[in-house]
Protein backbone atom coordinates (compact mmCIF):
# COMPACT_ATOMS: atom_id res chain seq x y z
CA UNK A 1 0.00 0.00 0.00
CA UNK A 2 1.62 3.69 -0.94
CA UNK A 3 2.06 6.15 1.62
CA UNK A 4 -1.04 8.36 0.57
CA UNK A 5 -3.28 5.69 0.72
CA UNK A 6 -2.22 5.05 4.40
CA UNK A 7 -2.56 8.29 5.09
CA UNK A 8 -5.87 8.12 4.06
CA UNK A 9 -7.30 5.45 5.46
CA UNK A 10 -5.78 6.19 8.85
CA UNK A 11 -7.60 9.84 8.22
CA UNK A 12 -11.02 7.80 7.73
CA UNK A 13 -10.81 5.60 10.56
CA UNK A 14 -11.85 8.33 12.95
CA UNK A 15 -15.99 8.59 12.50
CA UNK A 16 -15.73 12.30 13.45
CA UNK A 17 -13.17 13.14 10.78
CA UNK A 18 -15.64 10.78 8.33
CA UNK A 19 -18.06 13.71 8.99
CA UNK A 20 -15.82 16.38 8.37
CA UNK A 21 -14.67 14.76 5.20
CA UNK A 22 -18.44 14.30 3.95
CA UNK A 23 -19.03 18.26 4.55
CA UNK A 24 -16.28 19.06 2.57
CA UNK A 25 -17.41 16.75 -0.50
CA UNK A 26 -21.00 18.21 -0.03
CA UNK A 27 -22.06 21.35 1.60
CA UNK A 28 -25.75 22.45 2.61
CA UNK A 29 -26.09 25.80 3.60
CA UNK A 30 -28.48 27.02 7.12
CA UNK A 31 -32.09 27.00 5.84
CA UNK A 32 -32.24 24.82 2.94
CA UNK A 33 -35.70 23.92 2.08
CA UNK A 34 -35.03 20.57 -0.17
CA UNK A 35 -38.12 19.37 -1.16
CA UNK A 36 -38.80 15.15 -1.41
CA UNK A 37 -36.97 13.19 -3.45
CA UNK A 38 -34.17 15.79 -4.15
CA UNK A 39 -30.81 13.88 -5.07
CA UNK A 40 -27.80 16.11 -4.50
CA UNK A 41 -24.35 14.55 -5.96
CA UNK A 42 -20.99 15.15 -4.94
CA UNK A 43 -18.85 18.01 -4.36
CA UNK A 44 -21.64 20.63 -4.61
CA UNK A 45 -22.04 23.72 -2.70
CA UNK A 46 -25.96 24.67 -1.81
CA UNK A 47 -25.93 28.38 -0.05
CA UNK A 48 -28.28 29.91 2.76
CA UNK A 49 -32.03 30.10 2.21
CA UNK A 50 -32.00 28.39 -0.95
CA UNK A 51 -35.36 26.34 -2.21
CA UNK A 52 -35.27 23.19 -4.20
CA UNK A 53 -38.02 21.32 -4.71
CA UNK A 54 -39.77 17.86 -5.19
CA UNK A 55 -37.73 15.07 -7.43
CA UNK A 56 -34.99 17.55 -8.45
CA UNK A 57 -31.44 16.38 -9.57
CA UNK A 58 -28.44 18.43 -8.61
CA UNK A 59 -25.21 17.14 -10.48
CA UNK A 60 -21.43 17.30 -9.24
CA UNK A 61 -19.71 20.71 -8.72
CA UNK A 62 -22.90 22.65 -9.10
CA UNK A 63 -22.62 25.78 -6.89
CA UNK A 64 -26.27 26.89 -5.89
CA UNK A 65 -25.73 30.68 -3.88
CA UNK A 66 -27.50 31.96 -1.12
CA UNK A 67 -31.35 32.71 -1.73
CA UNK A 68 -31.82 30.86 -5.03
CA UNK A 69 -35.52 29.26 -5.69
CA UNK A 70 -35.53 26.00 -7.96
CA UNK A 71 -38.77 24.02 -9.03
CA UNK A 72 -39.61 20.34 -8.54
CA UNK A 73 -38.63 18.00 -11.37
CA UNK A 74 -35.76 20.08 -12.77
CA UNK A 75 -32.20 19.11 -13.22
CA UNK A 76 -28.97 20.78 -13.09
CA UNK A 77 -26.10 19.38 -14.57
CA UNK A 78 -22.70 19.44 -13.33
CA UNK A 79 -20.45 22.19 -12.65
CA UNK A 80 -23.35 24.89 -12.91
CA UNK A 81 -22.81 28.72 -11.17
CA UNK A 82 -26.20 29.57 -10.21
CA UNK A 83 -26.11 33.11 -8.35
CA UNK A 84 -27.87 34.55 -5.58
CA UNK A 85 -31.60 35.97 -6.69
CA UNK A 86 -32.06 33.20 -9.68
CA UNK A 87 -35.80 31.76 -10.17
CA UNK A 88 -35.82 28.89 -11.78
CA UNK A 89 -39.49 27.48 -12.64
CA UNK A 90 -40.24 23.93 -12.74
CA UNK A 91 -39.40 20.92 -14.98
CA UNK A 92 -35.92 23.10 -16.25
CA UNK A 93 -33.45 21.15 -17.68
CA UNK A 94 -29.94 23.09 -16.99
CA UNK A 95 -27.04 21.32 -18.83
CA UNK A 96 -23.58 21.07 -18.02
CA UNK A 97 -21.57 24.47 -17.60
CA UNK A 98 -23.98 27.05 -17.57
CA UNK A 99 -23.71 30.19 -16.11
CA UNK A 100 -26.39 32.58 -14.82
CA UNK A 101 -25.34 35.96 -13.91
CA UNK A 102 -26.64 38.43 -11.38
CA UNK A 103 -24.62 41.38 -12.03
CA UNK A 104 -25.36 43.63 -14.88
CA UNK A 105 -22.25 46.15 -14.00
CA UNK A 106 -19.94 44.33 -12.51
CA UNK A 107 -19.00 45.21 -9.57
CA UNK A 108 -22.37 46.82 -8.57
CA UNK A 109 -23.98 46.81 -4.72
CA UNK A 110 -27.42 46.28 -6.92
CA UNK A 111 -27.97 42.70 -8.61
CA UNK A 112 -31.07 41.23 -10.30
CA UNK A 113 -31.02 37.74 -11.48
CA UNK A 114 -32.02 35.40 -14.20
CA UNK A 115 -35.91 33.93 -14.20
CA UNK A 116 -36.28 30.52 -16.26
CA UNK A 117 -39.95 29.51 -16.54
CA UNK A 118 -41.33 26.34 -16.42
CA UNK A 119 -40.23 23.69 -19.35
CA UNK A 120 -37.62 25.50 -20.63
CA UNK A 121 -34.02 23.69 -21.70
CA UNK A 122 -30.76 25.68 -21.49
CA UNK A 123 -28.29 23.83 -22.87
CA UNK A 124 -23.89 23.07 -22.30
CA UNK A 125 -22.23 26.59 -21.87
CA UNK A 126 -24.97 28.72 -22.05
CA UNK A 127 -24.21 32.25 -20.10
CA UNK A 128 -27.43 34.06 -19.70
CA UNK A 129 -26.70 37.75 -18.61
CA UNK A 130 -28.11 39.27 -14.87
CA UNK A 131 -32.13 40.21 -15.38
CA UNK A 132 -32.97 38.10 -18.18
CA UNK A 133 -36.07 35.83 -18.73
CA UNK A 134 -36.28 32.72 -20.67
CA UNK A 135 -39.79 32.26 -21.52
CA UNK A 136 -41.93 28.59 -20.75
CA UNK A 137 -40.51 25.71 -23.33
CA UNK A 138 -38.23 27.83 -24.66
CA UNK A 139 -34.86 26.20 -25.86
CA UNK A 140 -31.32 28.04 -25.53
CA UNK A 141 -28.60 26.19 -27.64
CA UNK A 142 -25.34 25.40 -26.08
CA UNK A 143 -23.06 28.11 -25.65
CA UNK A 144 -25.50 30.78 -26.17
CA UNK A 145 -24.59 33.78 -24.99
CA UNK A 146 -27.77 35.31 -23.94
CA UNK A 147 -28.39 39.20 -23.76
CA UNK A 148 -32.17 39.91 -24.28
CA UNK A 149 -35.80 38.37 -23.09
CA UNK A 150 -35.87 34.46 -24.29
CA UNK A 151 -39.97 34.37 -25.74
CA UNK A 152 -42.26 31.28 -25.14
CA UNK A 153 -41.55 28.47 -26.65
CA UNK A 154 -38.78 29.80 -28.61
CA UNK A 155 -35.13 28.31 -29.79
CA UNK A 156 -32.04 30.47 -29.50
CA UNK A 157 -28.46 30.32 -29.98
CA UNK A 158 -25.30 32.57 -31.05
CA UNK A 159 -23.49 34.97 -29.44
CA UNK A 160 -25.43 37.13 -29.01
CA UNK A 161 -28.73 34.51 -28.68
CA UNK A 162 -31.14 34.95 -31.33
CA UNK A 163 -34.24 33.63 -32.24
CA UNK A 164 -33.50 30.37 -35.09
CA UNK A 165 -37.14 28.39 -34.79
CA UNK A 166 -39.76 27.48 -32.59
CA UNK A 167 -40.14 25.07 -29.76
CA UNK A 168 -42.39 22.68 -32.73
CA UNK A 169 -39.75 22.82 -35.21
CA UNK A 170 -37.05 22.19 -32.47
CA UNK A 171 -39.50 18.80 -31.61
CA UNK A 172 -39.59 17.71 -35.15
CA UNK A 173 -35.94 17.98 -35.09
CA UNK A 174 -35.67 16.03 -31.95
CA UNK A 175 -37.97 13.54 -33.39
CA UNK A 176 -36.40 12.79 -37.03
CA UNK A 177 -33.14 12.55 -34.69
CA UNK A 178 -34.25 9.79 -32.48
CA UNK A 179 -35.87 7.87 -35.38
CA UNK A 180 -32.61 7.57 -36.88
Amino acid sequence: MNRYKKVFYSFCRNMDMMIELKEVIRHIGKNVKLGKDVKIWNFTYIGDNTEIGDGTKIGSLVHLDYGVKIGRDCKIEGMAYIPPLTVIEDNVFVGPGVIFTNDPYPMSLKMVGVHVESGAIICAGAVLKAGVRVGAGSVVGMGAIVTKDVQPNKVVFGNPARVRYSKSEYLEKKNKWEEK
